[in-house]
């Protein structure tokens, strides 16, 4: 082997070269470490400062006031955050970020509840109570942001679609100039497996190994970045589900039926009152009913609440629309004509999160226009959805191409995660009024 000096080339022998790269890259992968700890360090001093002021204003509203006690207490308690955002920041590429910061703050909360117990450090239990969903929130959401951050310096390989990855991608990233290319610069080494797992890129992959540059194939670099599918490379096959995947599609559906029953007392009046409502001002019915593709290509019958004048459905909506009862397009904003929908769940005919199902005919078109568009109806339609949350409304073949891509993601990374995580985005997009026409 040889070396690049300045004032030509000299010879090394492999070992030395294995030697260099190992250590560089043990460097590198420690500075990218220290890099990402970084990242939990707002969290956890958040964590920290709420517990601090939580834990003393509900520990001295009694009456008590042995601070020193209290501030015992307050110290071991910020530990947690400090603690988890350590470990935390050692597992980049968790498939279930908030499961695990829940797991992790939970056992951390025990221990230095144990502690404080066995040194005999009064305390109160109430405030601790208090403290531990606000500190599990903050560090799953600041888990989820890491998990989902690509804060690195990121290279694509070369090959003959490089202009269309770096199209679907969406940010300009360098490219490499060829397999003899420098990577001291590079953390991430976006590649295509059937065109760079060949012999003339060998050399290159066994650099990145050595060096502790990582590898990733340009589509789940997409996945992770943009949370979509490339739907031009998915296949079925490619549907390969943990066992914990397995489980949770299991328990789903009791999931489903939990939430509905226990939120009836709210739905049932908010229905009454929208039913009340679209009554007054423009009679019966109240129900919209249409035909919808659902699981596994069965149609079935889904209710909506009506939101415009008799006679004139039919049609994409659009901002304005005047066949809009005059309120409902609060209705509309809000989701809450879509109440209904909880008995298509009570039925099992939908879920509370899944890809949103199509009109008979629509879904026709675009199974015509797109043939992997079926892949959606492997899994039970949802009120919301991945594709509802970071991509809203669709009206054309091309619109759903964009939608399937999202939703082949949610087949394919179901997890009671990526459920957490859309309801926390629906809350969001109701409260920004964004998606709904």
């Amino acid at each position: 082997m040889t070396e690049r000096t300045k004032g030509g080339r000299r010879s090394i022998t492999t070992a030395q070269a294995l030697l260099d790269l190992t250590e560089r890259g043990g460097r590198r992968r420690k500075h990218r470490y220290w890099r990402d700890l970084r990242g939990f360090l707002a969290p956890a001093l958040t964590v920290i400062l709420a517990q601090v002021a939580l834990y003393a204003f509900l520990t001295t509203l009694p009456g008590r006031d042995d601070w020193l006690n209290i501030m015992v207490a307050v110290a071991v308690l910020a530990f947690v955050p400090a603690v988890a955002g350590i470990l935390l920041a050692a597992f980049r590429g968790n498939e279930a970020p908030i499961v695990s910061s829940g797991v992790v703050m939970l056992v951390l909360y025990s221990f230095a509840v144990s502690m404080l117990s066995a040194f005999r450090v009064p305390i109160s239990y109430v405030a601790i109570a208090v403290c531990i969903p606000v500190g599990t929130v903050v560090m799953a959401y600041a888990n989820i942001r890491f998990q989902r951050s690509m804060v690195v310096r990121v290279a694509l390989a070369p090959f003959s679609q490089t202009d269309d990855v770096l199209r679907q991608i969406g940010k300009n990233i360098p490219v490499l100039s060829g397999p003899d290319a420098d990577l001291s610069d590079i953390d991430l080494l976006l590649i295509d497996p059937k065109a760079h797992h060949t012999e003339k890129w060998s050399g290159m992959l066994a650099q990145c190994y050595l060096g502790g540059v990582e590898i990733m194939s340009w589509t789940r670099y997409i996945e992770i970045w943009h949370g979509r599918l490339d739907v031009s490379s998915f296949d079925v096959s490619h549907l390969a589900y943990t066992y914990s995947q397995f489980l949770y599609a299991q328990t789903k559906r009791f999931l489903d039926l939990a939430v509905v029953v226990l939120t009836l007392p709210v739905s049932l009046t908010l229905a009454v009152f929208v039913a009340g409502y679209i009554w007054f001002r423009d009679g019966g019915p109240v129900l919209f009913v249409q035909l919808r593709r659902g699981f596994g290509g069965r149609s079935f019958r889904m209710y909506k609440f009506r939101t415009m004048y008799k006679g004139t459905a039919g049609g994409a909506t659009r901002e304005g629309d005047s066949r809009i009862i005059p309120g409902c397009d609060i209705l509309r904003k809000l989701r809450l004509d879509e109440l209904p929908q909880l008995y298509n769940v009570l039925r099992g005919e939908m879920s509370l999160i899944g890809p949103r199902p199509e009109a008979i005919d629509l879904a026709r078109n675009y199974e015509r226009d797109i043939p992997k568009y079926t892949a959606r109806l492997l899994v039970l339609p949802g009120i919301t959805g991945w594709a509802q949350v970071n991509y809203g409304y669709s009206g054309n073949s091309e619109e759903a191409l964009s939608k399937l891509s999202y939703d082949l993601y949610y087949i394919k990374h179901l997890s009671f995660d990526l459920d957490a995580l859309i309801l926390f985005k629906t809350v969001a997009t109701v409260l920004l009024s964004r998606g709904a026409r």
